[in-house]
C-alpha cells in the first residue's frame, strides 16, 4: 500500500513536467512568429534606402546622424496586419518616425502612411512622440524619447491602430485610410539608432 503514494507523487511530477514543457513550447512558438529585420549591425539588406542620410552600422545599431533632407529605410516587403517592435535611441533634437502601410515606397510622407512619431521638439506637440501624425494626438503629460533607448510596439489589425511606447499605450484608435504597404524608418534630424526591429504578421 505504501507504493501508491510514491506512484501518485511520480505521476504528479510527470504531469507538472508535461505542463511546463507544453507552456515552454507555446511560448517558443509565439517567439518564432517574430521575424527580425534588424539585429544590432545586421539587417540593412532588408531595406531600400530613400534619401541621402549617412546610414551606417555602428555602436551595435543601424544609425544615421546627417543628411540633406528626410531619409528612410523602407522595408522590402509589404504588410497588412502586424505587430512591429522597434528598439531605438534618439537624440533630444531628433526628428524621426516609424511609417506604416506606406502607399508609395519611393515617396514616404505622413499623408500616405501612418506615422508613429519620434519628435520631442515638434512645434505642435500634440502629434509629437507617441502619437500618429494627423490621426491620434497625445494628451499631456506627453512622453519623450530623447537621450535614451526606447521600445515602440506598433500593432495594426484591420482599422485598429495601437501604439505602445516603453510599455505604455499612447494610441488606441480606429482608422481605415491605409490597408497594407511597407513600413519605413525615418531620419529627419539629430541622431537615430535602431538596435532591433522585428515584425510579427497577425
Amino acid at each position: 500500500m505504501r507504493a501508491l503514494p510514491r506512484l501518485s507523487k511520480y505521476f504528479g511530477l510527470l504531469l507538472m513536467a508535461l505542463v511546463t514543457s507544453l507552456a515552454t513550447s507555446i511560448a517558443q512558438a509565439a517567439d518564432n512568429d517574430w521575424v527580425t529585420l534588424i539585429d544590432g549591425v545586421e539587417g540593412m539588406e532588408n531595406f531600400n534606402v530613400i534619401g541621402d542620410a549617412n546610414w551606417s552600422a555602428e555602436f551595435a545599431a543601424i544609425q544615421a546622424t546627417a543628411g540633406s533632407g528626410a531619409s528612410f529605410l523602407v522595408s522590402k516587403n509589404s504588410y497588412s496586419d502586424f505587430s512591429l517592435r522597434v528598439e531605438f535611441w534618439a537624440s533630444e533634437d531628433s526628428n524621426s518616425g516609424i511609417f506604416m502601410r506606406c502607399q508609395d515606397p519611393s515617396t514616404i510622407t505622413d499623408r500616405n502612411c501612418y506615422e508613429a512619431n519620434i519628435f520631442d521638439q515638434r512645434p505642435d506637440p500634440s502629434f509629437g512622440t507617441g502619437g500618429i501624425v494627423h490621426i491620434a494626438a497625445i494628451d499631456e503629460p506627453r512622453p519623450t524619447a530623447g537621450g535614451k533607448w526606447n521600445v515602440y510596439v506598433l500593432t495594426l489589425q484591420g482599422d485598429h491602430l495601437v501604439v505602445e511606447l516603453n510599455n505604455k499605450k499612447t494610441v488606441d484608435v480606429r482608422d481605415s485610410q491605409f490597408a497594407s504597404g511597407p513600413f519605413a524608418l525615418q531620419w529627419g534630424r539629430g541622431a537615430l539608432r535602431f538596435r532591433k526591429v522585428a515584425i510579427k504578421e497577425l
